[in-house]
């Protein structure tokens, strides 16, 4: 009887002293903005303002670029650069609003994910600009075999024939960019409606949920985007060495895995609860909280770098076909120098 007793009693103690679980952690619902600001002591307020002004030198420093962009380019040219070099400051702006507002953490993403998309494609773009354009492009690679064989996808496939480069390669290529630009964006409007009706989460990796299939699905298109810019790359790299092509390059896989690989590594680990819960951040906010912090001072540094790589001294002049504004400025002075011409002449007269 005594050892009945015994038993009872250690198998009811765990149950006695065992920690109540916070709601917080338990509804795993992201905080307001107030609940953030009252938690903060001395440090989280110096951290907030750092990242913050962080953020404003990076938009300060984009757009005196986008300036210098603007006056010294001509032609189509000047856009796609701009497009490129805009993504770190927009990912930085997007995570510094995530930060003050956890509860915005979709629409970041969201609009994060759109211009991700569009710098992928812009960059595929601006490899076929610095060869001169899509006829010089043709003509200078025309003899050439592409390399197929190439990262993400399919390096490890060396049987692959090589296939010669022309028009419809070079559409086939550009495909492979713009149907990122496209579909990606239209997964996140589908992931934000889910989200507003409970069936999309952060991090959600069961089987039967919406997000495993559409985290998949931005999974393909995304390697398929980037294995058409590896080819490209491959390609044109020994021909633009003097134009620090390889850097560039360098600079634009850095912005697409931080803003991929390392935000889904991190919102896998709040949603497994390896990223503890911390009132009044739950796990899955509290990795994203974390990521967004991380993510402003790496595009911060990234901005630095493309400042350095980008603002240099322009010289080459585009192609008429490509640029109208540049038609009839040609134009309106050739028409201004025979009006001068004739007045002239009949001065003369």
């Amino acid at each position: 009887m005594n050892l009945e007793l015994v038993t009872e009693e250690a198998t009811m103690t765990p149950n006695v002293t065992s920690r109540p679980v916070n709601p917080i952690c338990r509804n795993r619902q992201a905080p307001y903005t107030h609940e953030i600001l009252e938690q903060l002591d001395i440090t989280g307020i110096l951290l907030f303002a750092i990242l913050t002004f962080m953020t404003l030198v990076t938009v300060l420093v984009f757009i005196e670029e986008a300036y210098y962009m603007y006056r010294k380019i001509s032609g189509i040219k000047k856009s796609i650069i701009i497009w490129v070099n805009a993504a770190a400051p927009i990912i930085a702006v997007t995570c510094c609003v995530g930060m003050w507002i956890p509860r915005s953490t979709m629409f970041t993403d969201f609009t994060a994910s759109v211009f991700l998309a569009v710098l992928i494609h812009k960059f595929q773009l601006m490899l076929v600009t610095e060869c001169g354009g899509k006829k010089k492009f043709l003509q200078k690679f025309g003899g050439t075999k592409l390399q197929l064989h190439t990262g993400p996808l399919c390096c490890c496939c060396v049987c692959f024939p090589r296939k010669n480069i022309h028009s419809r390669t070079l559409f086939i290529l550009k495909l492979g960019t713009f149907q990122f630009a496209l579909l990606r964006p239209i997964l996140m409007f589908l992931a934000v409606v889910l989200w507003t009706n409970g069936t999309y989460a952060i991090g959600d990796s069961r089987a039967e949920s919406a997000t495993m299939y559409i985290n998949l699905l931005v999974a393909v298109i995304t390697l398929t985007a980037l294995w058409a810019v590896g080819i490209m790359f491959n390609l044109v790299r020994p021909s633009l060495v003097d134009k620090k092509i390889i850097p560039k390059f360098a600079c634009y896989q850095f912005i697409v895995i931080l803003s991929q690989l390392q935000t889904s590594t991190i919102n896998i680990l709040g949603s497994m609860g390896v990223i503890a819960c911390a009132p009044p951040l739950p796990g899955p906010s509290r990795a994203s909280y974390m990521n967004q912090q991380l993510l402003i001072m790496e595009m911060f540094l990234t901005t630095v770098i493309c400042r350095m790589l980008y603002r240099r001294r322009y010289e080459e002049k585009p192609a008429l076909t490509e640029d109208e504004e540049t038609k009839e400025n040609l134009q309106n002075s050739t028409l201004c120098i025979n009006g001068k011409a004739m007045d002239e002449g009949l001065q003369k007269v």
